[in-house]
C-alpha cells in the first residue's frame, strides 16, 4: 500500500469525520461520481488548455469550443459519465460549463499575462515531518517577482462562517510552495466563477509558520488513529451526504476489515515551539 501524505481535501476530510478519511485515505472505498465533481473537473480542463496556448487564441469563444472534445476525452476514459450524463442532459449541462467559463473571462483577462504552471503538483515533507501533496489550479510569477497562487471554484461561495475548507486549502498551498520553493506567495486567489466573486488572501511568514504547527497537530492525530485503528465516526449535517453509512457506525453499519496503517512505522517528528524538532513513538502518538 502507498504511502499517506496529507493534502486538503483528506485533511478537511479527518476534521469533519476520522472514519471518513479512514474510508478514503486508506481503504479507498469507491464513491459514485457526482454532477459537479464533473463539471469541475470540465471547466478547470478547458482552462488549463486554454492556458498553455498563445495569448491572442485566450478568448471565450475558443474556451467553449473545447467544452465538446476535452467532455468526450472524459467519457473516453470514463465511459460511466454517459450514465451521469445521458445525452438528453448533455446541452444543458455545457451550457452551464459554458457560464461557469463566461464567469471566469468576466473576472480576468487572460490575455494579459501568462500562467507560470497550471494544474502545478506538488509534494514534499514539510520541516515537521508532515507530508504533503497536492494539485495548484494555477501559479502565476508577475515580471518583478511577486507570486500569485489561484484556484478556481465552481460552485457557491461560502459565506464567511463556512469558509474554513476554502482558506485552509490556499494556506495549504502556500505553504507547501513556500517550503519547495523558498519564496511565499504574494497573493492567494480563490476565483468564484459561479457568482463572478474572489476571495482574496495575504499570506506572512508567521501566519504560515503558524499554520505548520497546526498541520503537525493534525498529522499526529492521525497517525494516532492509523495506528491504533481507530478512526471514530464524528456526526454532523453533512453526514446526510455522506455514501459511506451504510459502513459507518453511527447509522448501524460496520466498517469493513481494517487493513492497517500504510505510514511509517519509526519516530515521528513534531514541531516545536522554538521551530527545533521534537520526537514521539508510535506507541506515544
Amino acid at each position: 500500500m502507498a504511502q499517506l501524505a496529507l493534502s486538503p481535501s483528506r485533511a478537511s476530510d479527518y476534521q469533519r469525520c476520522p472514519l471518513l478519511y479512514r474510508l478514503r485515505a486508506i481503504d479507498k472505498i469507491p464513491e459514485p461520481t457526482t454532477l459537479p465533481q464533473v463539471k469541475g473537473t470540465l471547466v478547470h480542463a478547458v482552462l488549463e488548455e486554454m492556458h498553455k496556448k498563445n495569448r491572442s487564441e485566450r478568448d471565450f469563444p475558443r474556451a467553449v469550443k473545447k467544452l465538446k472534445p476535452l467532455w468526450a476525452e472524459m467519457v473516453n476514459k470514463d465511459p460511466e459519465l454517459n450514465e451521469l450524463v445521458p445525452e438528453e442532459d448533455l446541452y444543458d449541462f455545457l451550457v452551464e460549463c459554458r457560464s461557469l467559463l463566461r464567469g471566469y473571462f468576466e473576472m480576468e483577462n487572460p490575455q494579459g499575462f501568462d500562467a507560470e504552471r497550471c494544474e502545478m503538483y506538488v509534494s514534499t515533507t514539510l520541516p515537521n515531518g508532515v507530508p504533503v501533496r497536492g494539485f495548484i489550479d494555477r501559479v502565476d510569477i508577475a515580471p518583478t517577482g511577486e507570486v500569485r497562487v489561484v484556484d478556481y471554484k465552481t460552485g457557491k461561495k461560502p459565506l464567511p462562517r463556512y469558509s474554513h475548507d476554502a482558506t485552509f486549502q490556499m494556506r495549504f498551498y502556500a505553504l507547501v510552495y513556500w517550503r519547495l520553493h523558498g519564496v511565499i506567495p504574494h497573493q492567494l486567489r480563490l476565483m468564484y466563477l459561479k457568482v463572478i466573486d474572489s476571495m482574496f488572501l495575504t499570506p506572512s511568514k508567521e501566519e504560515l509558520e503558524f499554520f505548520e504547527r497546526d498541520l503537525g497537530d493534525l498529522w499526529e492525530k492521525i497517525v494516532a488513529d492509523g495506528l491504533s485503528g481507530t478512526f471514530r465516526p464524528r456526526t454532523s449535517k453533512l453526514c446526510g451526504w455522506c455514501s459511506h453509512q451504510s459502513l459507518c457506525p453511527a447509522f448501524g453499519g460496520t466498517p469493513p476489515e481494517y487493513p492497517g496503517w500504510p505510514g511509517p512505522q519509526q519516530a515521528l517528528p513534531l514541531a516545536t515551539g522554538d521551530g527545533a524538532a521534537a520526537y514521539t513513538t508510535n506507541e506515544d502518538a
